[in-house]
């Protein structure tokens, strides 16, 4: 098993290239299952998600080619609609195939996902939406049976009772080629929403009301998508938020190019409430960090509020603040795993249910700790940057999911990063 060695107390300097955005490669990923041919995308990132996926896409028929961040897909050969626990027991996202395969064939089998452990994140509202197009829905020997009404689906009013990234994606896909108008209410405004409702758009697809709350498909009444100009993944805002962190928390001052500056507002916002400077282009930014931090407040909310995947990197930050900072987690009940191990590293956070109150210290000190999620694992990294010593981060498979060449973007700003196995 890999593990990451860090040695803290390196300033970082210089710029590095964003890579596209795994929570918006992956819903266009599965909406390729919409088209009888050959969809092209472009600036996919090197993660093992994407992998994971594309290798589910080949197992259901799809040829693949993939190589330097470009993918050809073809899906005119998809032989099978069963998405096996194999796969999606590795990955939560997998579960995206559920719209676009029952919409496109009228029936699948896809196994409960797996995923990172933050909490409970139960598909019931994807499934819901689909019933309310029509589809007969069984959950038995661990798969979710769907099948679709003769005739295909059909367009519904659907309410979502809690705003869902993964339901509102999964039903955009179905909808697409659905018969009728399917209204979604309450729905998901993230970016990675947008790119793949622009995606279904470029595949003719009628849609009102892009990133807002209220979305009308016009179906295509079972007729495939083409999508005949290659797609671009968005840069990932994430990523960005992840390298701004870095930066502040090493009193360090850096440049990040390729970087949509809108979708990381709310990052940029904060790290300003900290006392972080900016120079900002059109798609790019310069961080200029203080030598003493402010504290921060933070309550997580849903795109355009704070995002929840940035919550475990500003807690790292907020160790070495001046005063007391206050972060409360409103998305997920179990997201504050990382917090043992940082103060592993020498921090002093405490937790009050879903708040967590992080009180400052003078230094951080290298140690042994363990990641036990994506996010809280580049929380981790970002603490060992900063910490008096040498850290050693186990269970960086995490990392591997959802961040691209980590090691090698970091060690070329000057950190002292190797990658080791066990």
């Amino acid at each position: 098993m890999d593990f990451l060695e860090i040695e803290g107390g390196h300033k970082l300097f210089g710029e590095i290239t964003i890579s596209g955005a795994k929570n918006a490669a992956l819903p266009v990923i599965s909406a390729t299952l919409l088209c009888n041919g050959t969809t092209q995308l472009k600036n996919l990132p090197h993660v093992v998600d994407i992998r994971t996926l594309l290798k589910l896409l080949q197992m259901l028929g799809a040829n693949v080619e993939y190589s330097n961040e470009s993918a050809t897909i073809d899906c005119s050969s998809i032989k099978s609609t069963k998405a096996v626990y194999e796969i999606v027991s590795q990955m939560r996202a997998s579960i995206l195939v559920l719209g676009p395969l029952l919409t496109r064939f009228g029936e699948c089998e896809v196994s409960l996902p797996g995923g990172c452990a933050i909490g409970q994140r139960p598909i019931d509202l994807h499934l819901k939406a689909l019933e309310a197009m029509g589809a007969k829905i069984e959950i038995k020997g661990g798969y979710v049976r769907a099948e679709a009404p003769k005739g295909g689906l059909r367009g519904a009013k659907i309410v979502f009772d809690k705003i869902t990234v993964g339901g509102t994606e999964n039903t955009l896909m179905a909808a697409s080629m659905a018969n009728g108008v399917t209204e979604i209410i309450n729905a998901a405004r993230e970016p990675e929403i947008v790119q793949l409702c622009q995606m279904l758009q470029s595949g003719g697809v009628e849609i009102e009301g892009v990133g807002t709350s209220r979305i009308k498909v016009h179906g295509s009444g079972g007729k495939p998508l083409c999508f005949e100009n290659p797609i671009e993944i968005i840069p990932d805002r994430i990523e960005a938020g992840t390298y701004l962190c870095a930066a502040a928390i090493t009193k360090s001052d850096i440049t990040l190019k390729s970087v949509n500056i809108e979708h990381i507002q709310s990052t940029i916002d904060k790290l300003e409430d900290m006392g972080c400077h900016f120079q900002i282009s059109d798609n790019s930014i310069s961080i200029h960090s203080p030598e003493e931090l402010k504290e921060v407040n933070i309550v997580t909310a849903e795109y355009p509020g704070f995002p929840t995947d940035m919550q475990a990197q500003f807690m790292a930050v907020a160790t070495l603040a001046r005063d007391e900072s206050l972060i409360e987690e409103r998305l997920f009940e179990n997201r504050f795993m990382h917090v043992s191990e940082l103060n592993r590293l020498g921090a002093d956070i405490w937790l009050k249910g879903n708040t967590a109150a992080i009180r400052p210290v003078k230094k951080l000190y290298g140690a042994d700790v363990m990641a036990t999620d994506l996010r809280a694992s580049s929380a981790l990294v970002l603490a060992a940057l900063a910490a008096e010593g040498t850290t050693k981060i186990r269970r960086i498979y995490h990392l591997d999911r959802g961040y691209d060449n980590l090691e090698g973007k970091l060690s070329s700003l000057g950190a002292v990063i190797t990658r080791g196995k066990e």
